[in-house]
């Protein structure tokens, strides 16, 4: 598979995951159903459904973080058996501590796996340039506007470079605009350093703004319906509505969500 991204090489350093028939259950209740995925290195791939239905669920499965029942996860071709530690992973809420600046924040990664201090507080500078936060390294998180401070989150998930990022929903309590900002510079980031992403939402135009491939899952229990190839160039633009195709593809993710009875109308 060829890198979908600027520098191809970049992919090298990015791993692959495979999710064969995963099932996932809480006593008689199913989660997620009998689902398979690959994700390829330095491939950007969204995770789209209702509430309810196993998206993050699959993600902590994927990253190592909850047992499955049955079936199996590997990464670069192993099966996973443990949490992985070459992943950043990103959530809604962005879980800064308040009493750390900003900075202190993301360094606080470097310190817990015992990186070397200076060349992770360079890394750490050079990706708050990238995000537009390098004017609010020495701000506490309370000081900070809610874009910020998920910036701030991803800057922390990118401090060791990993290999793979996960992020479940990070954008979900943004406003529109900075949601907006936010994508577009996430899409850069990505573009320029090649991680493999696997990224939950809920937002269509989150899914196809940012994502090579879309996999779409049904109602609890989860499976996944549909995987939508998205042939978009990039960067992609703030408004996606210019593309035909952008509603080609929200179109055939609306006929899915009818079908199932998610939409009504």
């Amino acid at each position: 598979m060829n890198a979908p991204i600027a520098d191809r090489t970049k992919a090298a350093d990015a791993a692959s995951i495979e999710g064969k028939n995963v099932v996932k259950t809480f006593g008689g209740f199913t989660a997620v159903d009998d689902i398979s995925f690959a994700i390829g290195k330095g491939e950007f791939v969204s995770l789209i459904g209702p509430s309810g239905c196993g998206k993050s669920t699959l993600m902590l499965i994927a990253a190592g973080l909850q047992p499955l029942s049955t079936g199996a996860i590997l990464v670069n071709g192993a099966r996973l058996d443990r949490p992985l530690t070459d992943i950043g992973i990103v959530f809604q809420d962005h879980l800064l501590l308040d009493f750390r600046t900003a900075l202190d924040n993301v360094l606080l990664q470097a310190e817990i796996r015992g990186l070397p201090m200076e060349p992770a507080r360079a890394r750490a500078m050079e990706l708050f340039e990238k995000l537009g936060i390098a004017h609010a390294a020495d701000r506490y998180p309370k000081q900070l506007s809610g874009g910020m401070r998920q910036r701030v989150s991803i800057a922390r998930a990118l401090i060791h470079d990993p290999s793979m990022l996960m992020m479940d929903e990070p954008f979900g309590a943004l406003d529109a605009i900075t949601r907006t900002q936010i994508r577009h510079d996430l899409e850069l980031l990505w573009m320029e350093t090649g991680k493999t992403v696997l990224f939950i939402t809920h937002s269509l135009e989150e899914a196809i703004g940012l994502s090579d491939r879309v996999l779409v899952m049904s109602p609890s229990p989860g499976r996944i319906v549909d995987e939508i190839k998205v042939e978009l160039p990039r960067p992609r633009p703030a408004h996606l509505g210019d593309y035909p195709s952008f509603n080609i593809y929200a179109d055939r993710i609306h006929a899915l969500f009818r079908q199932f009875g998610v939409i009504k109308y």
